[in-house]
């Protein structure tokens, strides 16, 4: 399954207890917004923040970005009441953490079922290794699954390994978590840069995620925000050329040619859904980019 092509280049999260930052998402460049009641909110500011996020989409100015709330646990104390305050207040999805297994999914979904939530959108979280070792699972377990979120900061963690400027401690989890989101038709997400005063090491992982098949990055300070826009928006050039792509082979099929050369290189039929879904993203990405200028 396929889902509506949704620019997600930069999802920015943003601190339900933090009335300022809820504010001032909704005069940010970033394509998604994920107002978060989950590990970073304090204990004593769980209540709080819940009634921020609450009021802040309900009063909406979010524009054409995408709003995701992020849940607690769903065996916190926190999380269950978290669903049922968000799951029918407009957001366009609800973001679970912590998510490891089908089973998991399914009862999220339950959750955000009995809430009243049965039309909403679902994200996950990756964010250890059983996770990602259960990622094919995950991404088959509903298709309420619009995105798969990477905790990167999480998994290395878990991983004992060490953050470096490559990122070869998780390339092969990024890897297994994108070949099952792209097998199921979800779409998937970068984790956080921790760092966010290195805009060299950002850019590099912005545009390796990128190469690697990720849809965007999550981010956590508006700083970082024009590098991942700029690493996961279609250049001129490639535009130009998957148009030039279908123009091509529909002229090879034509005159009974299946294939076609195209700037040097073999273009078969696959090449076309490709072209199609670039031409679709940069298109969506415009008419995004509207209220941004």
């Amino acid at each position: 399954m396929e889902h509506h092509i949704r620019p997600r280049r930069s999802m920015l999260y943003v601190p339900g207890c933090n009335k300022h930052y809820l504010d001032r998402a909704r005069t940010l460049a970033a394509d998604s917004v994920i107002l978060d009641l989950g590990d970073p909110i304090l204990v004593a500011a769980k209540e709080e923040s819940r009634a921020n996020v609450v009021e802040a989409v309900r009063q909406g100015g979010y524009g054409n970005r995408e709003v995701v709330v992020r849940v607690n646990n769903l065996d916190s104390e926190w999380g269950q009441d978290d669903i049922k305050a968000v799951a029918d207040i407009g957001a366009d999805a609800i973001l679970f953490p912590n998510i490891e297994s089908r089973e998991d999914v399914l009862k999220a979904q339950q959750y955000l079922d009995d809430a009243g939530g049965s039309h909403m959108p679902m994200m996950v979280m990756i964010e250890s290794p059983i996770a990602v070792l259960n990622s094919k699972e995950i991404a088959a377990a509903s298709d309420r699954i619009n995105c798969m979120v990477m905790a990167t900061s999480d998994l290395i963690s878990q991983l004992h390994a060490h953050v470096t400027h490559e990122r070869m401690a998780i390339l092969t989890s990024l890897s297994l978590v994108i070949l099952a989101a792209r097998a199921y038709g979800r779409g998937v997400i970068d984790g956080i840069t921790s760092d966010f005063k290195n805009m060299h090491s950002f850019e590099y992982a912005c545009r390796l995620g990128r190469d690697m098949g990720m849809d965007g990055k999550s981010l956590v300070h508006p700083a970082q925000i024009a590098y991942c826009n700029d690493a996961y928006t279609p250049k001129v050039a490639e535009i130009a050329n998957a148009k030039l792509i279908i123009k091509a082979l529909k002229e090879a099929n034509e005159e009974g040619r299946g294939t076609v050369v195209v700037n040097d290189k073999l273009v078969e039929n696959h090449h076309i859904k490709a072209a199609q879904r670039l031409i679709k993203l940069h298109e969506a990405i415009v008419e995004l980019e509207e209220e941004f200028i």
